[in-house]
């Protein structure tokens, strides 16, 4: 894991061409070097737990924001992306994401912008990546497995926006992890009904009505399109932490 205080382009010298860390980790044929065998990878996942761990400890409360990173700057998701982070900034939330462009770079300028802690968690792919440039500071992770524990072990809430496999990723594990008491008073707000409301329908008409879900796994979720909604359901669950 590498650490920046700004932003640049991720470090992929040692490597084959178009190949990452987890796929080597995760590919059965693997390398055959000793040091590329499990045990020796375990020694680097303990690092990069020890170092997400290190500085991000003493970050206070934050709130994660996901979403895609092909959203242009001209798209509506943009605007609400530069809109929640100035409002969580305002109510004293620092904001974390993927520290990526689109919806990620927008959540972060929002924040960096009305005086907030702004901060990307990077992750190593098969092209070369950025951090984008509105960060208080950001960290790159080579193991996407230790990346995502660093987003539930320091947030206190998900506003997720529109986006992709990777959000649709994140917002499910969230849920899941929520549903099997793995983390508790955990807000969940998805922004922009009309990118998200397919997907609930289904999920009532389907998962719901077959009783794979319960009612209550519905209700972690909030659907709105207003930015100071969102920030307000993330400030009465840290004043419910509080009390």
């Amino acid at each position: 894991m590498t650490r920046r205080t700004g932003h640049g382009p991720r470090p992929t010298a040692g490597r084959p061409e178009g190949s990452t860390t987890d796929q080597r980790l995760l590919d059965s044929r693997g390398d055959v070097g000793w040091v590329h065998t499990d045990p020796w990878r375990v020694m680097k996942m303990q690092a990069e737990f020890v170092e997400g761990f290190n500085d991000l400890a003493e970050i206070g409360p934050a709130i994660s924001v996901f979403g895609s990173a092909r959203i242009a700057v001209d798209h509506p998701a943009y605007d609400l992306g530069l809109r929640v982070g100035a409002g969580l900034a305002d109510a004293g939330f620092a904001v974390i994401t993927g520290g990526g462009p689109g919806a990620m770079e927008a959540a972060n300028k929002g924040a960096l912008e009305a005086g907030g802690q702004s901060i990307g968690l990077g992750i190593e792919l098969p092209w070369e990546a950025r951090l984008n440039d509105h960060l208080s500071f950001g960290l790159n992770f080579r193991y996407f497995f230790v990346r995502k524990m660093m987003f539930v072990k320091y947030s206190q809430g998900y506003i997720v926006l529109p986006g992709g496999l990777g959000t649709l990723d994140e917002l499910f594990e969230a849920m899941t992890l929520a549903q099997t008491k793995k983390i508790t008073q955990f807000p969940i707000v998805l922004m922009g009904t009309e990118h998200w409301s397919g997907l609930l329908d289904w999920m009532r008409g389907s998962m719901l009505d077959d009783a794979r879900i319960k009612q209550s796994d519905l209700d972690m979720l909030t659907l709105t399109d207003d930015p100071d909604e969102a920030v307000a359901l993330m400030v009465a669950a840290r004043d419910r932490r509080r009390s």
